[in-house]
Formats: structure tokens, C-alpha cells, sequence
């Protein structure tokens, strides 16, 4: 479901109970396009996140820890001047539009009380967090410029005057009368749906198939009872946030949705929906967007060995006929006595093939017979030299990809700071130029693997990278903890730290091992599983490779929900 103005209006209510009144105590700017900023509130503490993401635009409470960036972006160190310490006034939403005013008091240079306005806009691509002077309307910035080359309609710069985004002339439906809902609407003008999204606004996709649908194949009237129940449900805000999960697709909505049929989770506050449903979708495009060029580098060097790969096969098949060049040379060799200089070919008795004693030798007239006979004994020796090479680079050849495509899976499920250590690693391997000292980190600290406790409260542990899965497999694991990883398939180290694994344990730990792999998205996913002890790296081996032996094999479907219950869970004992 998309951010619609019913989902703003219902996490409005939210902050409304939970952040007016509080202190905004500290802002972070995580990446780009979000802000968390840290509210005291009755004795308790919140972090907001405002995000103007293009694909992920929100206004929620979160528990996610953020990144701090040593360097502050402008516009953050912007609302640190305007902002730390200030007391909101209130959170407002903009009619049922996905505009949210969040009004704070603050103190300017002069020590006298002013009051701030941040304007959040949620709009997809177009979404953009505005500090404003809501006295004067002014501008202070925005945390994303928008200049006349962007929008010749209105411009987000700093000291012009804030102008909302254009009205769509759509009906506000807390305010339509029955009469009003029934007459705009034409049976032969197209989906209801569609007209109801047209003619309202706040209201997304989700919804108005809702209203639709609880109103079946009825009347006018009977689509108004409908509109009219949901309309006011949201006046009282009665809400149950809810994923649900139909057709291997997941939607959030502020209440569970009867024409989606799937598996129904519900929520006990809409933040706590927002925060599970865009869990890691944030942070693996932030870090898709940050290893663009790394991805992309990685990628085509992968194409070039697979380009390789089919040349160098060709090439292997063509030298498969070695053999029948020394057979011709040793025959012409045999049959000099009847070659004149000269001759075009020459046909001789093949005693290399019984059931076809006639062979028929092609020659250069300009060579002698024994030079046309050594002609032939060179190419054989060539094409054997060639074979023998060719099998070696192909080898070679896949095993690049082999590496390159598990680099790519953990690019995929790494954070941002898990990142640089693969940097390091292409760097080390000869993938990457060695970047200046300055921008190298003063101190390689020691790999830290995902800890993560099962059900039962044991210990499992999760390489994120090669640096992780080496250290973790060749010095932190014990020779009788347990070692999972996905069969054939590039993927994460796992290890379960016990000698007594239950089966709770061993097939939560599989699952893992297939999330964070290529397996991710697929279903009964091939997991390896032996002792530490019998899992070795051979010597000269490419970091994250490994030989094992004696292993059992499960198959396990990934959960996101499980796994993401896993990587939230404390200790038992804690």
C-alpha cells in the first residue's frame, strides 16, 4: 500500500499522543534523504524518522539504529541550529494530504523564542523535508533544492517564499454528503475504484478496492454505506495497522483488507507496521545506491569471464581434433617415398582405423613433403599446448565468478559499514585500485559476524563477508560447533555455537544461512551442514572459500518474518 493520506492521517494521531510537548534533544541525518530526530517526551524517549525517499518516503517511530555520519550533510547541521532543544507544538496534518506540519518552538541568536515549521511532503520521487518560518513563510532550506530547471511551478530554495504543492481538486470525504458521493459517479465511466481515488483525496489503491469490494455488486447506495464506513472509521480513528501478505507480495494498510486474501499481521500502533514492512528496504538501496559503481564494476567483470568462458570452450572443442593432426603427420611421415613436391593431396592406407583404411591428406604444394609433414605435427603440438591452457582458464574463469558472484550476494545483505571491509578485500585481491591513505580507515578493527539467538537461546553467528566468514569459520568457531552454508550456491558462513544442537536450532540457523545468500527469495533451498573440523581452506584458496566433508544436507524456505524475529531477539538469559 502506498503512503496514502489515510496512513498519514492515523501515524499523525500517533505522534500527536506520543512527540507534542516533547524536546527534540538530537537530529541525525543518517543518509541523503532522511532525518531521525531524538524526542524526550514525558520521561521517555522517541526517534522520529522523516524520510524523503524516493521509493520509501514515510514519517514514523523507529527502533533501527542509524548510522552518524562524522561529517554532518548542510541541511542537517541547518536543523541542529534551529531545532536541538526546541519544543514541538504540534503535528498537523494538511486536510487528508500527505502533508505533515510539524510546528516547534525554538530560540534564536538573540535568545527570544521564534517558532520553526518543518514541512514534511510525501509524494514519491517528488517528497522533500522543508524548514520554514511560518511566520513569514520563508524558506530556511530543504533537504532536497528543487530549482526552476526542476519545477517551473514552484521552487524549494532557500530564502523564497514556501508554496504548497498544487491542489488536484479532488473532495475532501470527510466532508461529502450522501447525495454528493452518489451523483459523481457513472457505472460505464470506468473501475469505481479508480473513480473514487479521482474524485477524493487521501485515498490510495488499497482502499478504494476495500470500498468496493465491501460493496459488492450493490447500488449507488450500497457503495455509499461502504465509502461511509470506511470514511468513518478514519473520523474516530479506529485503526488495526496490518501487513498483508497475498500472492508472495506484502502491503501495509492501517486496517486489515478483506479483498486481499493472504496471511493477516496486525500491529499495535502504525509505526511499529511501517517499521517492520520497510525493515532493511531503506538500507540495502542506500547501500545499493552507494555501491552503484562497485556493483556495476563487479557485474562487468563477471560478463567478461562468462564472454571468456564461451570462447575459450569453442576453442577446447576445436582441440579436440589434435589427435587426427599427429595422425597425419605420422602418416605422410610413413608415405614420404610416394610424395613429390607439388602435390595437392595425397591418399594414403590409415592403419590408425581399421574400418576406414583410405584417408585422403590435404597438402602446400610449395612445401616439401617432409615440411608438410611437420606442418601437421605443429598443429597438433599447438592444439595441445591449447587445450591444456584453455582448461586451466576456464577453471580459472569460474572460479573468478565463482568469487565475484558471492562478493555481489554480500554487497546485497550488507550495511554500510560492512561495506568497506568488502572494499578492503577487492582492494587486497586486485579487484579495486588501492584508494589514498586518507580515505582508508586509521585502524582495521577485527570482523564482527551478526550475532543472532535461536529459539532456544543458542548462539548463532553469521558472516556478513569473506573477512566475516574467515574469521568466524578458521578462528573464532570451535572444532565442534556446527557449520552451515547454502550447497553450491554463494552465500554466508553460519555457525551455531554449541555441541548439542536442537533441531529448532539447526533448521532456524539453515534458514538463515539461505536468507543471507543468492537463495534468498527462492523456496526449499539446499543447506550443508558438518562440524567445524571437517571444513577446511585450501592453501593459496580467495577469502570466504572453503572444502567440507561428512555434511548433511537440509532444505528450508526463507521467512523474512523469522528471520527478522531472529535478528531482533536478545538473550534469553538478558
Amino acid at each position: 500500500m502506498s503512503f496514502d493520506g489515510i496512513v498519514t492521517r492515523a501515524i499523525v494521531r500517533e505522534l500527536d499522543q506520543t512527540c507534542t510537548g516533547g524536546r527534540i534533544t538530537k537530529i541525525y541525518q543518517p543518509s541523503d534523504l532522511e532525518l531521525i530526530l531524538h524526542i524526550r517526551f514525558r520521561g521517555q524517549n522517541h526517534k522520529l524518522l522523516l524520510s524523503a525517499h524516493p521509493a520509501y518516503p514515510r514519517v514514523q517511530l523507529t527502533d533501527t539504529p542509524a548510522d552518524n555520519p562524522k561529517e554532518p550533510p548542510m541541511f542537517c547541521m541547518l536543523l541542529r541550529k534551529h531545532g536541538e532543544g526546541a519544543i514541538i507544538q504540534s503535528i498537523q496534518q494538511v486536510g487528508l494530504e500527505r502533508i505533515i506540519h510539524l510546528d516547534f518552538l525554538t530560540r534564536n541568536d538573540l535568545g527570544d523564542e521564534v517558532p520553526r515549521r518543518l514541512v514534511i511532503e510525501i509524494m514519491g520521487r517528488h517528497s522533500n523535508i522543508i524548514l520554514v518560518n511560518p511566520e513569514t513563510g520563508a524558506i530556511f532550506d530543504g533537504i532536497r533544492r528543487v530549482t526552476h530547471a526542476i519545477s517551473q511551478y514552484r521552487q524549494v530554495l532557500p530564502g523564497i517564499t514556501y508554496m504548497a504543492p498544487p491542489k488536484q481538486n479532488k473532495l475532501n470525504p470527510m466532508e461529502v454528503d450522501p447525495k454528493t458521493f452518489i451523483a459523481g459517479f457513472d457505472y460505464n465511466s470506468g473501475r469505481l475504484d479508480k473513480q473514487i481515488m479521482n474524485r477524493f483525496t487521501g485515498i490510495g489503491p488499497l482502499v478504494a478496492r476495500e470500498i468496493v469490494h465491501q460493496a459488492g455488486l450493490g447500488s449507488r447506495e450500497r457503495l455509499w454505506e461502504s465509502f461511509h464506513d470506511v470514511i468513518t472509521k478514519v473520523r474516530l480513528h479506529q485503526y488495526q495497522p496490518s501487513i498483508i501478505r497475498s500472492k508472495g507480495k506484502s502491503v501495509f494498510s492501517v486496517w486489515p483488507l478483506t479483498h486481499l486474501k493472504g496471511e493477516i499481521r496486525t500491529f499495535a500502533s502504525m509505526s511499529d507496521c511501517l517499521e517492520t514492512f520497510f525493515r532493511g528496504k531503506a538500507e540495502r538501496d542506500r547501500v545499493r545506491q552507494q555501491t552503484h559503481d562497485l556493483i556495476r564494476k563487479l557485474k562487468n567483470e563477471i560478463e567478461k569471464n562468462r564472454k571468456k568462458i564461451d570462447i575459450l570452450s569453442k576453442e577446447l572443442a576445436e582441440s579436440e581434433r589434435a589427435e587426427e593432426y599427429r595422425i597425419r603427420g605420422e602418416l605422410l611421415t610413413a608415405y614420404l617415398h610416394q610424395i613429390r613436391r607439388g602435390d595437392q593431396e595425397v591418399q594414403v592406407t590409415n592403419y590408425y582405423d581399421p574400418e576406414s583404411p583410405q584417408l585422403t591428406i590435404r597438402l602446400d604444394p610449395t612445401l616439401t613433403p617432409s615440411e608438410n609433414a611437420q606442418r601437421y605435427f605443429k598443429k597438433y603440438n599447438k592444439m595441445k599446448a591449447a587445450k591444456k591452457w584453455n582448461i586451466e582458464q576456464i577453471q580459472r574463469a569460474g572460479e573468478e565468478n565463482q568469487y565475484l558472484e558471492s562478493v555481489l550476494v554480500q554487497l546485497e545483505n550488507s550495511s554500510l559499514r560492512e561495506v568497506e571491509q568488502i572494499r578492503e578485500e577487492l582492494e587486497e585481491e586486485g579487484w579495486l585500485k588501492a584508494r589514498p591513505q586518507k580515505h582508508r580507515r586509521k585502524k582495521k578493527g577485527i570482523p564482527s559476524p551478526t550475532t543472532v539467538y535461536s529459539s532456544d537461546g543458542t548462539i548463532i553467528l553469521v558472516g556478513r563477508n569473506n573477512k566475516q566468514n574467515d574469521y568466524l569459520t578458521h578462528q573464532l568457531a570451535s572444532p565442534t560447533d556446527t557449520w552451515l552454508h547454502t550447497k553450491d550456491i554463494p552465500g554466508s558462513h553460519v555457525v551455531i555455537r554449541t555441541r548439542n544442537v536442537s533441531e529448532t536450532t539447526l533448521k532456524e540457523a539453515a534458514m538463515l544461512s539461505a536468507y543471507f545468500s543468492k537463495a534468498r527469495d527462492s523456496s526449499q533451498v539446499p543447506v550443508d551442514f558438518t562440524l567445524i573440523k571437517h571444513v577446511k581452506k585450501p592453501s593459496g584458496a580467495r577469502p570466504g572459500f572453503v572444502i567440507y566433508e561428512n555434511q548433511q544436507t537440509l532444505f528450508v524456505t526463507p521467512d523474512e518474518e523469522v528471520i527478522q524475529e531472529l535478528l531482533n531477539r536478545k538473550n534469553l538469559e538478558e
